[in-house]
Formats: structure tokens, C-alpha cells, sequence
């Protein structure tokens, strides 16, 4: 009997399902189009009617229909699941509890494991007391269930098996570490905790911060869950399930660093906001946010660190077609203490939000430029080619030239001069791009042999040269050519997966190949992987013949140097 994850997938096709989301068209047996999750000008994606995958040969990402909308909506497993079995007509409630622990269980020890921690802070009046200090209301409190992590080393681990969770899975939901001495611990202790949630407001890990009276020299300030099958820290942006409609309404994100600094604007008023947990924002987590709005207002820290973290996240931005602009607060360091100091002022701030390519030029120190000495020149232009590299990633023709016009403005250069400056720089997005159609992960002899295959897919005439030459394949390619031309079962994951990649690989570009010219790269193929295994050959027995010269061995010698000239000959005479 099937089970629901594979009754899903029987019942819908997935080249209709991924035509809801893309053009897709013929390619042979399969289907292609240009890829969803990188930019390339050259259709590197195809979906396979037949096996039922999808495989992106530019980027290198591919799976089913589930990893599918995954890889688009940004979603997890389960969440993914459950659109599916909804559309499919699927029940899920059907899955055994076997299936579940693959996910839905870690589901239930994170909120299990959020109680736990809310009751802790209810029974302290002394983190309860700073948080009080920090300016956080009862409301906010609640409303995102802060909490606390006890000082005891397994007090939640123990809590957890209480109610019946196997400590390997307790393990794997993040909470609890396994020490050197085989014993187990919890991951969070004397922390104020932050639960994280999905898009849906489902718990999906933690993030935590230590309590400022514990002795921080050896111990991180906060520390988050680890990734798991129901949390991803790339993908997930704190308070995006309870900003996302303020951020639609209010037609901009103001995207801050950490929890607190998400939760005091909140409490503030400014609801449409997300923090990224303290590291630059991932093109994933921009994805998300593009569903709701086009335009960006970072509030980092001022600090050096918080300033670092701004410049990745907003060139990012730039390179996703946002409209970014950032605010810089006066005076204090974060929007946090903003909030505290000065409560309401955060939504007048954002008035003031400037263009970024503005912050930019001050970042570099081109606002202050007035005479450059010829000692100041390298820094100088240092200065001047960061500001040219983030004009160039700006996506806009229009929004170039202003910036342009505005830096000549203010260097005293000439406009056309700094053009040309411009044109010298290499796109980061562009060598980025090349970076992925260039990447090879296979050997000669691996792509030789799968060329060879696919050719023998779209020509089957040429399978009968097969028995010529299947004594240089390797025996995972044999047993590849088997399944895909005679249906011989596979052996292992890795036959499987080469299989599809051959199969996918077969649709790009071959299938509008004349038969003579399928014919000529066939046989100066058949030609390269012979020459291939037998210089593979000779290389081995150079290094016999090494051996055998040290040890003396003039017998043996004699007949590795017979066997070497034997080879020699049939790689001349191939």
C-alpha cells in the first residue's frame, strides 16, 4: 500500500503542476525552460513527464514536485506537504507516526518546548525585571511569547522525555546537545528566549540571549536553534508572520538586526518591519519579502559589525531589484534604544530614510572630497571605484545615470570619465552567473561517457555500437545505459540519481542535432573515451614501473615495460 507522501505525487503531474508557475516547453521526451531560482539567458531547467522531476542544469538544484514548491514558495516539508495533499485530495492525518517524525514531531517539541520556557519567565521576577529595564510591556511579552531558559544543564531535555519524546529526537529538534562524556545537555540555559515561527505562526526554533548578570566572557550573546527539517535560519525572518500584512499595507519593510530591535518598533507602532537575526539578509529571505512590497529600509546597528552587516544585506537587496534606502539613527545605537529613549520617534525617523547610494557616498567619503593630494590619490580612488561597483549593480539605466551625474557633481570628475572608469569594472552578478554555467562537477571521462548515453537516447541506432566500446565505461555508467536503454533496475542512489541527470541532460540542445551530426560527435567520442582509458592505463603503469625499478625486480619490470609498449601502440593506433 502506497503511502500519502507517494499518493501525493501519483496524483499530480508535475509537469502541469510546475506549468502553474512557469513556461514550460518541449524538449524531447521532457520539458524546459529558463530557471526560476537563477538568472541565466540559456534554458538550463527541465522537467521530466516520464520520471517525474525537475533538474536545474545551471544552478544545480532538482527533485519532485514537493522540492519544487519548496525551492519557489520558500516553504518547509510540511508546509509544502499539506498545499500538495490539499490540491492532490490527499488526507494527511493518513501519515503513521513513523512518517511524522520526520517533521511533524519537531513541530511538537518546539512548542512544547516554548511553554516550558514561558512558565520559567513567569516564575522569575528577576528577567521578567530586565525586560522591564529593556522597555518591553506585559503585551509584547505575550503576544510573542518570550521566555526563559533555566540554569539547570538538562532541565528542558528531562521535561521533554517527560512527556514522551526519544532523546534522539529532542536531539535532532535542536534543544538538546550531545556532550563528549555521551551525556545530554540542553542547548539554551540562562537565556531570554525568543521563540521563532513560520509564515504561518507555527514555532519552528529559538533564539536566545544571555542574561546580562551571567559571566559572558566565554559565551556567545545569543545563539539560535541549528537548522533543522522544520527550520531554516537562511529562509526564516523574525516577525514576518505578524508583519507581512503591515508591510503589504504599508508598501515598504524596514528591516532591522535583531529580536529586540524587531519587537520594541513593533510595540512602537511600526509593525511593518522584520529582523534577520544578526546576519545579512540571503536572496531566499528577499524573495519572500518581494511578494509584499518592492522597497527596503535598512536600520542596522551603528557600529562597525552592524555596518558590515548592512552593506552585504543592501548590495543583495540592489541585485534583487529593491528599492533600498536606509536610516541612520543619531545618538543611539539601535532602533531598540530609539524606542526606549524616545518612544514614537522611530515612526518620524523614517521619514528621513535616504537613498542609499547618498549613505553611500558618505560610507566612502566621497561627500567630504574637496582636494585630493597625489598621496590620497590610491585611497581616493579605492573610495570612488566601491561607489562606481554599486552604481553598476543598480538594475535601472535611469536610476544610473542620476547617481552618476550626481557623483561627478561632487568628485569635480568629468561624467564621461567616470563612465568610463565604470565600464572596467567587472559585475559581481555577472562573474557570479559565470561562476554557475561554468561549473563542471564531473571528470572528462564522467561527462564522455554521459554524452555518449544521451546520444544514444536520441539516436537509437547507435545503441548497437554499445557492446564496442562498454568495457571503457565505468560499471556505474553501464549500469545507467542499461536502465535508461533496456529498464534494468539500478543498484543505488547514486546510479538513480546519475540516471535522471543523463536523462534531464538529454533534452538540452541534443534533440534538434541532425542525425549526422549526432553520427560524427558519436564517434570522435567513442574515440576520446578510449584514449582516455588507456592513458588512464598507462599512468598506472608508469608508476608499477617505478615501484618495480626500486625494488630491483628485473622480471617484473620487463614485463610491465612489455605491457606499457602494448599500450602505447593501441593508443597510437586507436
Amino acid at each position: 500500500m502506497s503511502t500519502p507522501v507517494e499518493e501525493i505525487k501519483d496524483k499530480i503531474d508535475i509537469v502541469d503542476f510546475i506549468k502553474g508557475y512557469i513556461s514550460l516547453k518541449p524538449a524531447g521526451r521532457n520539458f524546459r525552460a529558463i530557471c526560476p531560482f537563477h538568472k541565466e539567458k540559456t534554458p538550463s531547467f527541465v522537467v521530466s513527464s516520464e520520471r517525474q522531476i525537475w533538474h536545474c542544469f545551471g544552478c544545480g538544484k532538482g527533485g519532485d514536485a514537493i522540492k519544487f514548491l519548496m525551492e519557489y514558495e520558500n516553504l518547509e516539508f510540511y508546509e509544502a506537504l499539506s498545499i500538495l495533499a490539499e490540491k492532490a485530495g490527499v488526507e494527511l492525518k493518513k501519515i503513521s507516526p513513523a512518517e511524522q517524525r520526520q517533521f511533524g514531531i519537531l513541530y511538537d517539541i518546539s512548542e512544547k518546548a516554548k511553554e516550558f520556557f514561558k512558565k520559567t519567565l513567569e516564575n522569575s521576577s528577576e528577567a521578567i525585571a530586565y525586560l522591564k529595564s529593556r522597555g518591553f510591556k506585559n503585551e509584547i511579552i505575550k503576544e510573542f511569547e518570550l521566555g526563559l531558559a533555566p540554569k539547570g544543564f538538562d532541565e528542558l531535555t528531562r521535561h521533554l522525555i517527560n512527556y514522551g519524546y526519544s532523546i534522539s529526537d529532542i536531539e535532532r529538534s535542536g534543544m538538546s546537545l550531545k556532550t563528549k562524556g555521551n551525556l545530554y545537555v540542553d542547548r539554551f540555559r540562562e537565556r531570554i528566549m525568543f521563540p521563532i515561527y513560520n509564515q504561518f505562526g507555527k514555532t519552528i526554533g529559538f533564539g536566545g540571549r544571555i542574561l546580562p548578570w551571567i559571566n559572558q566572557v566565554q559565551l556567545a550573546k545569543y545563539i539560535n536553534s541549528p537548522d533543522s527539517l522544520i527550520y531554516n535560519k537562511s529562509r526564516t525572518l523574525y516577525g514576518f508572520h505578524k508583519s507581512k500584512n503591515h508591510i503589504k499595507s504599508a508598501g515598504f519593510v524596514l528591516a532591522v538586526e535583531g529580536y529586540m530591535d524587531f519587537l520594541m518598533s513593533y510595540q512602537d507602532g511600526v509593525k511593518n518591519a522584520v529582523a534577520v537575526s544578526g546576519t545579512a539578509l540571503t536572496s531566499n529571505q528577499l524573495k519572500i519579502l518581494r511578494r509584499y512590497t518592492d522597497q527596503i529600509i535598512f536600520c542596522f546597528d551603528t557600529d562597525s559589525a552592524g555596518l558590515d552587516a548592512a552593506e552585504r544585506s543592501i548590495d543583495l537587496a540592489l541585485g534583487s531589484e529593491f528599492n533600498v534606502k536606509i536610516l541612520n539613527l543619531k545618538d543611539v545605537k539601535d532602533p531598540a534604544e530609539l524606542v526606549q529613549k524616545s518612544p514614537g520617534q522611530l515612526e518620524k525617523s523614517l521619514k528621513e530614510a535616504r537613498p542609499i547610494l547618498d549613505f553611500y557616498f558618505d560610507y566612502y567619503g566621497i561627500s567630504d572630497f574637496r582636494v585630493v593630494s597625489s598621496i590620497e590619490i590610491p585611497a581616493f580612488k579605492k573610495s570612488l571605484n566601491s561607489i562606481l561597483f554599486k552604481i553598476k549593480n543598480l538594475t535601472s539605466v535611469v536610476e544610473r545615470s542620476f547617481w552618476l551625474k550626481k557623483l561627478s557633481k561632487k568628485t569635480n570628475i568629468d561624467e564621461n570619465s567616470l563612465i568610463e572608469e565604470l565600464e572596467k569594472i567587472q559585475n559581481k552578478k555577472e562573474t557570479k552567473e559565470e561562476m554557475i554555467d561554468q561549473k563542471i562537477p564531473f571528470s572528462r571521462p564522467d561527462l564522455i561517457s554521459q554524452r555518449l548515453i544521451a546520444l544514444m537516447l536520441i539516436d537509437k541506432t547507435l545503441q548497437d555500437e554499445y557492446q564496442n566500446f562498454k568495457d571503457f565505461f565505468s560499471e556505474d555508467y553501464q549500469k545507467i545505459f542499461n536502465n535508461l536503454a533496456k529498464s534494468e533496475k539500478l543498484e543505488n542512489k547514486k546510479q538513480e540519481s546519475l540516471s535522471s541527470y543523463i536523462l534531464l541532460n538529454s533534452s538540452l540542445g541534443l534533440e534538434n542535432l541532425d542525425k549526422e551530426k549526432v553520427t560524427k560527435e558519436f564517434t570522435s567520442l567513442v574515440k576520446e573515451i578510449k584514449t582516455a582509458y588507456f592513458k588512464k592505463q598507462r599512468e598506472n603503469l608508469t608508476e608499477a614501473i617505478k615501484k618495480a625499478e626500486k625494488m630491483g625486480d628485473e622480471g617484473k619490470l620487463n614485463s610491465i615495460l612489455s605491457q606499457f609498449d602494448e599500450l602505447s601502440k593501441k593508443i597510437q593506433n586507436k
